[in-house]
Protein backbone atom coordinates (compact mmCIF):
# COMPACT_ATOMS: atom_id res chain seq x y z
CA UNK A 1 0.00 0.00 0.00
CA UNK A 2 1.18 3.54 -0.64
CA UNK A 3 0.24 6.86 0.94
CA UNK A 4 -0.67 8.62 -2.32
CA UNK A 5 -3.56 6.20 -2.84
CA UNK A 6 -4.43 5.88 0.82
CA UNK A 7 -5.03 9.65 1.07
CA UNK A 8 -7.58 9.68 -1.74
CA UNK A 9 -10.04 12.59 -1.75
CA UNK A 10 -12.44 10.71 -4.02
CA UNK A 11 -16.14 10.75 -3.09
CA UNK A 12 -18.99 8.58 -4.32
CA UNK A 13 -20.04 9.60 -7.83
CA UNK A 14 -16.84 11.49 -8.70
CA UNK A 15 -15.87 11.36 -12.37
CA UNK A 16 -12.71 13.47 -12.08
CA UNK A 17 -9.79 12.92 -9.74
CA UNK A 18 -9.58 15.32 -6.80
CA UNK A 19 -6.04 16.60 -6.26
CA UNK A 20 -4.84 17.81 -2.88
CA UNK A 21 -3.04 20.81 -4.39
CA UNK A 22 -6.28 22.03 -5.91
CA UNK A 23 -8.19 22.00 -2.60
CA UNK A 24 -9.64 25.17 -1.13
CA UNK A 25 -7.47 25.71 1.96
CA UNK A 26 -10.36 27.38 3.81
CA UNK A 27 -12.53 24.24 3.53
CA UNK A 28 -10.46 21.14 2.88
CA UNK A 29 -12.12 17.95 1.65
CA UNK A 30 -11.20 15.97 4.76
CA UNK A 31 -12.59 18.73 6.99
CA UNK A 32 -15.84 18.62 5.02
CA UNK A 33 -16.11 14.97 6.09
CA UNK A 34 -16.12 16.03 9.73
CA UNK A 35 -18.81 18.64 9.07
CA UNK A 36 -21.07 16.17 7.25
CA UNK A 37 -20.84 13.66 10.07
CA UNK A 38 -21.46 16.11 12.90
CA UNK A 39 -24.51 17.64 11.19
CA UNK A 40 -26.05 14.25 10.36
CA UNK A 41 -29.16 13.11 12.19
CA UNK A 42 -27.50 9.77 12.92
CA UNK A 43 -24.68 11.49 14.80
CA UNK A 44 -27.05 13.69 16.76
CA UNK A 45 -28.90 10.54 17.84
CA UNK A 46 -25.81 9.43 19.79
CA UNK A 47 -26.58 12.00 22.49
CA UNK A 48 -29.11 9.59 24.01
CA UNK A 49 -27.27 6.33 23.50
CA UNK A 50 -25.38 4.34 26.09
CA UNK A 51 -21.61 4.44 26.30
CA UNK A 52 -21.18 2.34 29.46
CA UNK A 53 -23.93 3.30 31.91
CA UNK A 54 -27.36 2.74 30.29
CA UNK A 55 -30.03 5.39 30.88
CA UNK A 56 -27.84 7.38 33.26
CA UNK A 57 -29.30 10.69 34.41
CA UNK A 58 -26.06 12.12 35.85
CA UNK A 59 -24.39 14.97 33.98
CA UNK A 60 -20.85 13.60 34.05
CA UNK A 61 -21.40 10.11 32.61
CA UNK A 62 -20.51 9.77 28.95
CA UNK A 63 -22.98 9.05 26.20
CA UNK A 64 -22.00 7.76 22.78
CA UNK A 65 -21.98 11.37 21.56
CA UNK A 66 -19.61 12.76 24.20
CA UNK A 67 -17.43 9.67 23.85
CA UNK A 68 -17.29 10.10 20.06
CA UNK A 69 -16.36 13.78 20.38
CA UNK A 70 -13.56 12.94 22.81
CA UNK A 71 -12.25 10.11 20.61
CA UNK A 72 -12.27 12.55 17.71
CA UNK A 73 -10.25 15.14 19.66
CA UNK A 74 -7.69 12.49 20.64
CA UNK A 75 -7.68 11.17 17.06
CA UNK A 76 -7.02 14.61 15.62
CA UNK A 77 -3.99 15.12 17.89
CA UNK A 78 -2.73 11.63 17.15
CA UNK A 79 -3.24 12.07 13.39
CA UNK A 80 -1.41 15.41 13.33
CA UNK A 81 1.50 14.05 15.32
CA UNK A 82 1.84 11.05 13.01
CA UNK A 83 1.30 13.26 9.94
CA UNK A 84 4.15 15.51 10.97
CA UNK A 85 6.46 12.50 11.31
CA UNK A 86 5.27 10.90 8.06
CA UNK A 87 5.91 14.06 6.05
CA UNK A 88 9.48 14.12 7.33
CA UNK A 89 9.89 10.50 6.30
CA UNK A 90 8.05 10.90 2.96
CA UNK A 91 8.66 14.57 1.99
CA UNK A 92 7.24 14.10 -1.52
CA UNK A 93 3.75 13.84 0.01
CA UNK A 94 4.05 17.52 0.88
CA UNK A 95 6.34 18.85 -1.84
CA UNK A 96 4.72 17.02 -4.79
CA UNK A 97 1.15 16.37 -3.66
CA UNK A 98 0.58 19.17 -1.16
CA UNK A 99 -0.49 17.15 1.89
CA UNK A 100 0.00 18.67 5.35
CA UNK A 101 0.04 17.18 8.83
CA UNK A 102 -3.43 18.63 9.38
CA UNK A 103 -4.78 16.40 6.60
CA UNK A 104 -3.83 13.32 8.60
CA UNK A 105 -5.42 14.87 11.69
CA UNK A 106 -8.61 15.69 9.81
CA UNK A 107 -8.98 12.17 8.37
CA UNK A 108 -8.47 10.47 11.73
CA UNK A 109 -10.71 13.01 13.51
CA UNK A 110 -13.58 12.47 11.05
CA UNK A 111 -13.31 8.67 11.10
CA UNK A 112 -13.07 8.71 14.91
CA UNK A 113 -16.12 10.98 15.13
CA UNK A 114 -18.11 8.39 13.18
CA UNK A 115 -16.66 5.28 14.78
CA UNK A 116 -19.78 4.54 16.90
CA UNK A 117 -22.40 5.97 14.55
CA UNK A 118 -23.75 2.48 13.77
CA UNK A 119 -24.16 1.34 17.36
CA UNK A 120 -27.74 0.43 18.40
CA UNK A 121 -29.40 1.51 21.67
CA UNK A 122 -28.14 0.18 25.01
CA UNK A 123 -24.48 -0.22 24.07
CA UNK A 124 -22.88 -3.47 22.96
CA UNK A 125 -25.71 -5.44 24.56
CA UNK A 126 -27.89 -3.89 21.83
CA UNK A 127 -25.77 -5.55 19.15
CA UNK A 128 -26.02 -8.87 20.97
CA UNK A 129 -29.79 -8.51 21.37
CA UNK A 130 -30.28 -7.99 17.64
CA UNK A 131 -28.03 -10.93 16.83
CA UNK A 132 -29.77 -13.19 19.36
CA UNK A 133 -33.17 -12.52 17.76
CA UNK A 134 -31.92 -14.06 14.51
CA UNK A 135 -29.70 -16.73 16.03
CA UNK A 136 -31.87 -18.06 18.87
CA UNK A 137 -35.14 -16.11 18.76
CA UNK A 138 -38.05 -15.94 16.37
CA UNK A 139 -35.78 -14.66 13.62
CA UNK A 140 -34.04 -18.02 13.26
CA UNK A 141 -36.85 -19.04 10.88
CA UNK A 142 -35.31 -16.76 8.24
CA UNK A 143 -32.15 -18.86 7.97
CA UNK A 144 -33.44 -21.06 5.17
CA UNK A 145 -34.54 -18.01 3.14
CA UNK A 146 -31.19 -16.20 3.19
CA UNK A 147 -27.71 -16.89 1.91
CA UNK A 148 -25.17 -18.03 4.47
CA UNK A 149 -23.44 -14.64 4.54
CA UNK A 150 -26.71 -12.69 4.72
CA UNK A 151 -27.82 -14.74 7.70
CA UNK A 152 -24.43 -14.33 9.38
CA UNK A 153 -24.67 -10.54 8.95
CA UNK A 154 -27.84 -10.63 11.04
CA UNK A 155 -26.74 -13.22 13.61
CA UNK A 156 -23.58 -11.23 14.38
CA UNK A 157 -25.14 -7.81 13.87
CA UNK A 158 -22.14 -5.50 13.92
CA UNK A 159 -22.08 -1.79 14.75
CA UNK A 160 -19.05 -1.22 12.52
CA UNK A 161 -20.82 -2.68 9.48
CA UNK A 162 -23.97 -0.77 10.36
CA UNK A 163 -21.89 2.41 10.57
CA UNK A 164 -20.47 1.82 7.09
CA UNK A 165 -24.04 1.37 5.86
CA UNK A 166 -25.17 4.64 7.46
CA UNK A 167 -22.21 6.54 6.00
CA UNK A 168 -22.50 5.16 2.47
CA UNK A 169 -26.05 3.95 1.80
CA UNK A 170 -27.82 5.74 -1.04
CA UNK A 171 -31.40 6.81 -0.60
CA UNK A 172 -33.68 9.17 -2.46
CA UNK A 173 -32.06 12.60 -2.63
CA UNK A 174 -28.88 11.39 -0.92
CA UNK A 175 -26.83 9.30 -3.34
CA UNK A 176 -23.78 7.78 -1.68
CA UNK A 177 -24.95 8.52 1.85
CA UNK A 178 -22.88 11.28 3.45
CA UNK A 179 -20.45 11.13 0.50
CA UNK A 180 -17.33 11.12 2.63
CA UNK A 181 -13.86 11.00 1.12
CA UNK A 182 -12.63 7.47 0.55
CA UNK A 183 -9.61 8.15 2.79
CA UNK A 184 -11.94 8.84 5.72
CA UNK A 185 -14.07 5.77 4.90
CA UNK A 186 -10.89 3.68 4.79
CA UNK A 187 -9.76 4.96 8.19
CA UNK A 188 -13.24 4.21 9.54
CA UNK A 189 -13.09 0.52 8.46
CA UNK A 190 -11.47 -1.23 11.41
CA UNK A 191 -12.47 -4.67 10.12
CA UNK A 192 -12.36 -4.61 6.30
CA UNK A 193 -13.87 -8.03 5.74
CA UNK A 194 -17.26 -9.71 5.30
CA UNK A 195 -18.99 -11.66 8.05
CA UNK A 196 -17.81 -15.08 6.84
CA UNK A 197 -15.52 -16.82 7.44
CA UNK A 198 -15.76 -15.96 11.11
CA UNK A 199 -12.43 -15.36 12.86
CA UNK A 200 -10.29 -17.56 10.60
CA UNK A 201 -7.07 -16.14 12.15
CA UNK A 202 -5.86 -14.15 15.15
CA UNK A 203 -5.23 -11.13 12.91
CA UNK A 204 -6.86 -7.93 14.25
CA UNK A 205 -8.89 -7.61 11.03
CA UNK A 206 -10.60 -10.95 11.71
CA UNK A 207 -11.87 -9.94 15.16
CA UNK A 208 -15.17 -8.70 13.68
CA UNK A 209 -16.46 -7.69 10.24
CA UNK A 210 -16.93 -4.31 8.60
CA UNK A 211 -19.71 -4.35 6.01
CA UNK A 212 -23.01 -6.04 5.27
CA UNK A 213 -23.58 -7.88 2.01
CA UNK A 214 -25.84 -4.97 1.00
CA UNK A 215 -22.78 -2.64 0.91
CA UNK A 216 -20.43 -5.14 -0.72
CA UNK A 217 -20.00 -3.24 -3.99
CA UNK A 218 -19.41 0.06 -2.21
CA UNK A 219 -16.86 -1.58 0.03
CA UNK A 220 -14.99 -3.04 -2.95
CA UNK A 221 -14.99 0.37 -4.64
CA UNK A 222 -13.48 2.06 -1.57
CA UNK A 223 -10.89 -0.69 -1.01
CA UNK A 224 -9.85 -0.64 -4.67
CA UNK A 225 -9.53 3.14 -4.84
CA UNK A 226 -7.36 3.19 -1.73
CA UNK A 227 -5.21 0.28 -2.90
CA UNK A 228 -5.84 -1.80 0.23
CA UNK A 229 -4.00 -5.12 0.04
CA UNK A 230 -6.27 -8.13 -0.40
CA UNK A 231 -6.03 -10.86 2.22
CA UNK A 232 -8.50 -13.58 1.34
CA UNK A 233 -8.64 -15.57 -1.89
CA UNK A 234 -11.97 -17.27 -1.32
CA UNK A 235 -13.63 -14.43 0.59
CA UNK A 236 -13.56 -10.66 0.76
CA UNK A 237 -10.96 -9.40 3.21
CA UNK A 238 -8.39 -6.61 2.98
CA UNK A 239 -5.58 -5.21 5.09
CA UNK A 240 -6.52 -2.19 7.16
CA UNK A 241 -6.03 1.35 6.01
CA UNK A 242 -3.03 2.42 8.14
CA UNK A 243 -4.92 5.33 9.70
CA UNK A 244 -7.53 2.87 11.02
CA UNK A 245 -4.89 1.87 13.56
CA UNK A 246 -4.87 5.46 14.82
CA UNK A 247 -8.69 5.61 15.02
CA UNK A 248 -8.61 2.38 17.02
CA UNK A 249 -5.86 3.74 19.29
CA UNK A 250 -7.84 6.93 19.96
CA UNK A 251 -10.87 4.84 20.91
CA UNK A 252 -8.77 2.53 23.08
CA UNK A 253 -7.21 5.48 24.89
CA UNK A 254 -10.57 7.10 25.59
CA UNK A 255 -12.52 4.10 26.76
CA UNK A 256 -9.60 2.90 28.90
CA UNK A 257 -9.14 6.19 30.71
CA UNK A 258 -12.54 7.86 30.52
CA UNK A 259 -14.73 4.85 31.33
CA UNK A 260 -12.46 4.43 34.35
CA UNK A 261 -13.06 8.09 35.21
CA UNK A 262 -16.83 7.57 34.97
CA UNK A 263 -16.55 4.65 37.37
CA UNK A 264 -14.67 6.80 39.90
CA UNK A 265 -17.12 9.70 39.63
CA UNK A 266 -20.07 7.33 40.08
CA UNK A 267 -18.51 5.84 43.20
CA UNK A 268 -18.21 2.40 41.61
CA UNK A 269 -14.42 2.53 41.97
CA UNK A 270 -12.86 3.82 45.20
CA UNK A 271 -10.93 7.04 44.60
CA UNK A 272 -7.79 6.22 46.57
CA UNK A 273 -7.58 2.78 45.02
CA UNK A 274 -8.27 4.08 41.52
CA UNK A 275 -5.92 7.05 41.50
CA UNK A 276 -3.00 4.76 42.21
CA UNK A 277 -3.65 2.97 38.93
CA UNK A 278 -3.65 6.25 37.00
CA UNK A 279 -0.53 7.41 38.82
CA UNK A 280 1.23 4.19 37.76
CA UNK A 281 0.50 5.13 34.14
CA UNK A 282 1.79 8.71 34.34
CA UNK A 283 4.52 8.37 36.96
CA UNK A 284 7.26 10.91 36.33
CA UNK A 285 4.92 13.43 34.69
CA UNK A 286 3.03 14.59 37.78
CA UNK A 287 3.82 18.04 39.17
CA UNK A 288 3.41 17.20 42.84
CA UNK A 289 2.68 20.72 44.03
CA UNK A 290 -0.07 21.21 41.42
CA UNK A 291 -1.58 17.82 42.13
CA UNK A 292 -1.78 18.26 45.90
CA UNK A 293 -3.42 21.66 45.44
CA UNK A 294 -6.46 19.94 43.91
CA UNK A 295 -9.25 19.55 46.47
CA UNK A 296 -11.93 17.43 44.76
CA UNK A 297 -12.03 13.92 43.36
CA UNK A 298 -13.21 15.25 40.02
CA UNK A 299 -10.26 17.66 39.72
CA UNK A 300 -7.69 15.07 40.74
CA UNK A 301 -9.07 12.53 38.29
CA UNK A 302 -9.22 15.15 35.51
CA UNK A 303 -5.58 16.10 36.08
CA UNK A 304 -4.39 12.50 35.92
CA UNK A 305 -6.68 11.74 32.98
CA UNK A 306 -5.16 14.58 30.93
CA UNK A 307 -1.64 13.35 31.67
CA UNK A 308 -2.57 9.75 30.85
CA UNK A 309 -4.19 10.63 27.52
CA UNK A 310 -1.22 12.81 26.54
CA UNK A 311 1.23 10.04 27.37
CA UNK A 312 -0.72 7.42 25.42
CA UNK A 313 -1.08 9.71 22.38
CA UNK A 314 2.71 10.08 22.26
CA UNK A 315 3.12 6.34 22.77
CA UNK A 316 0.67 5.43 19.97
CA UNK A 317 2.32 7.88 17.54
CA UNK A 318 5.74 6.46 18.34
CA UNK A 319 4.53 2.88 17.87
CA UNK A 320 2.87 3.75 14.55
CA UNK A 321 6.09 5.19 13.14
CA UNK A 322 8.12 2.29 14.50
CA UNK A 323 5.86 -0.17 12.65
CA UNK A 324 4.86 2.00 9.67
CA UNK A 325 6.60 -0.15 7.06
CA UNK A 326 5.04 -3.34 8.43
CA UNK A 327 1.63 -1.63 8.52
CA UNK A 328 1.93 -0.54 4.88
CA UNK A 329 3.03 -4.07 3.96
CA UNK A 330 0.04 -5.57 5.78
CA UNK A 331 2.30 -7.39 8.24
CA UNK A 332 1.25 -5.68 11.45
CA UNK A 333 -1.48 -7.84 12.96
CA UNK A 334 -2.48 -6.28 16.28
CA UNK A 335 -3.73 -3.05 17.85
CA UNK A 336 -1.02 -0.45 18.51
CA UNK A 337 -1.52 -0.39 22.27
CA UNK A 338 -1.17 -4.17 22.39
CA UNK A 339 2.58 -3.66 21.84
CA UNK A 340 2.83 -0.67 24.16
CA UNK A 341 5.28 -0.47 27.05
CA UNK A 342 2.24 0.54 29.12
CA UNK A 343 0.26 -2.59 28.23
CA UNK A 344 0.31 -3.91 31.82
CA UNK A 345 -0.91 -0.61 33.30
CA UNK A 346 -3.67 -0.37 30.68
CA UNK A 347 -4.75 -3.94 31.42
CA UNK A 348 -4.94 -3.20 35.15
CA UNK A 349 -7.22 -0.21 34.53
CA UNK A 350 -9.47 -2.14 32.11
CA UNK A 351 -9.73 -5.08 34.52
CA UNK A 352 -10.95 -2.77 37.29
CA UNK A 353 -13.47 -1.14 34.93
CA UNK A 354 -14.80 -4.53 33.82
CA UNK A 355 -15.24 -5.74 37.39
CA UNK A 356 -16.60 -2.58 39.01
CA UNK A 357 -18.32 -0.74 36.15
CA UNK A 358 -19.20 -2.93 33.16
CA UNK A 359 -20.40 -5.76 35.42
CA UNK A 360 -21.95 -3.66 38.17
CA UNK A 361 -25.51 -4.67 39.07
CA UNK A 362 -26.87 -1.30 37.95
CA UNK A 363 -25.35 -1.69 34.49
CA UNK A 364 -26.36 -5.34 34.14
CA UNK A 365 -29.94 -4.69 35.23
CA UNK A 366 -30.35 -1.90 32.69
CA UNK A 367 -28.75 -4.03 29.96
CA UNK A 368 -31.28 -6.78 30.72
CA UNK A 369 -34.09 -4.26 30.28
CA UNK A 370 -32.57 -3.01 27.02
CA UNK A 371 -32.16 -6.57 25.77
CA UNK A 372 -35.86 -7.27 26.35
CA UNK A 373 -36.93 -3.99 24.73
CA UNK A 374 -34.99 -4.69 21.53
CA UNK A 375 -36.18 -8.28 21.39
CA UNK A 376 -39.82 -7.16 21.53
CA UNK A 377 -39.25 -4.51 18.85
CA UNK A 378 -37.64 -7.09 16.58
CA UNK A 379 -40.44 -9.59 17.19
CA UNK A 380 -42.93 -7.03 15.88
CA UNK A 381 -40.94 -5.42 13.08
CA UNK A 382 -39.17 -8.59 11.96
CA UNK A 383 -42.53 -10.29 11.45
CA UNK A 384 -43.86 -7.23 9.62
CA UNK A 385 -40.83 -7.20 7.29
CA UNK A 386 -41.34 -10.92 6.59
CA UNK A 387 -45.05 -10.50 5.90
CA UNK A 388 -44.33 -7.59 3.56
CA UNK A 389 -41.97 -9.88 1.65
CA UNK A 390 -44.63 -12.63 1.49
CA UNK A 391 -47.33 -10.14 0.46
CA UNK A 392 -49.61 -11.03 3.40
CA UNK A 393 -49.63 -8.02 5.69
CA UNK A 394 -52.02 -8.11 8.66
CA UNK A 395 -53.83 -5.02 9.91
CA UNK A 396 -51.28 -4.80 12.73
CA UNK A 397 -48.41 -5.04 10.22
CA UNK A 398 -49.91 -2.16 8.24
CA UNK A 399 -50.10 -0.04 11.37
CA UNK A 400 -46.44 -0.73 12.11
CA UNK A 401 -45.50 -0.03 8.52
CA UNK A 402 -47.35 3.29 8.46
CA UNK A 403 -45.46 4.71 11.45
CA UNK A 404 -42.06 3.93 9.94
CA UNK A 405 -40.02 6.94 8.78
CA UNK A 406 -40.11 7.59 5.03
CA UNK A 407 -36.43 6.65 4.84
CA UNK A 408 -37.25 3.01 5.69
CA UNK A 409 -37.98 1.20 2.44
CA UNK A 410 -39.28 -2.37 2.21
CA UNK A 411 -39.38 -4.51 -0.92
CA UNK A 412 -41.60 -7.43 -1.92
CA UNK A 413 -38.75 -9.47 -3.39
CA UNK A 414 -35.84 -8.89 -0.99
CA UNK A 415 -36.24 -10.40 2.49
CA UNK A 416 -32.61 -9.71 3.48
CA UNK A 417 -32.97 -6.03 2.58
CA UNK A 418 -36.24 -5.80 4.50
CA UNK A 419 -34.77 -7.36 7.63
CA UNK A 420 -31.67 -5.19 7.39
CA UNK A 421 -33.85 -2.09 6.92
CA UNK A 422 -35.77 -2.95 10.08
CA UNK A 423 -32.52 -3.51 11.99
CA UNK A 424 -31.17 -0.20 10.71
CA UNK A 425 -34.34 1.58 11.83
CA UNK A 426 -34.16 0.07 15.31
CA UNK A 427 -30.41 0.66 15.57
CA UNK A 428 -30.90 4.38 14.96
CA UNK A 429 -33.34 4.72 17.86
CA UNK A 430 -32.03 6.43 20.96
CA UNK A 431 -32.28 4.58 24.26
CA UNK A 432 -35.28 6.72 25.24
CA UNK A 433 -37.07 6.39 21.89
CA UNK A 434 -36.57 2.63 21.94
CA UNK A 435 -38.25 2.54 25.36
CA UNK A 436 -41.11 4.77 24.17
CA UNK A 437 -41.71 2.64 21.06
CA UNK A 438 -41.67 -0.49 23.21
CA UNK A 439 -44.31 1.04 25.50
CA UNK A 440 -46.42 1.94 22.48
CA UNK A 441 -46.31 -1.65 21.21
CA UNK A 442 -47.34 -2.81 24.68
CA UNK A 443 -50.41 -0.58 24.51
CA UNK A 444 -49.11 2.10 26.87
CA UNK A 445 -49.49 5.44 25.07
CA UNK A 446 -49.27 7.66 28.17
Amino acid sequence: MNWEQLLSLKRFGDTNKRLRKEQDETRLGFEVDYDRIIFSSEFRGLQDKTQVIPLSKTDFVHTRLTHSLEVSVVGRSLGRKVGQLLLKKHPHLESVHGYTMNDFGAIVAAAALAHDIGNPPFGHSGEKAIGAYFKNGKGCKFKELLTEKEYQDLCDFEGNANGFKILTESREGRAGGLRLSYATLGAFMKYPKESLPKKPTNHIVDKKYGFFQSEKEMFIDVASELGLSKRGNDYLSFQRHPLAFLVEAADDICYTIIDFEDGINLGLIEEEYALEYLINLVRGSIKTENYHALKTTEDRVSYLRALAIGRLINEAASLFMEHEEAILAGKFETALLEVSQYKAQIKDIIDISVKNVYRSKDVLNKEIAGYEILNQLLNAYGEMAFNYYKGHMSNYDNLLYNILPETVKLESDALYQNLLSVCLYISKLSDTNAMLLHKKLKGNIL
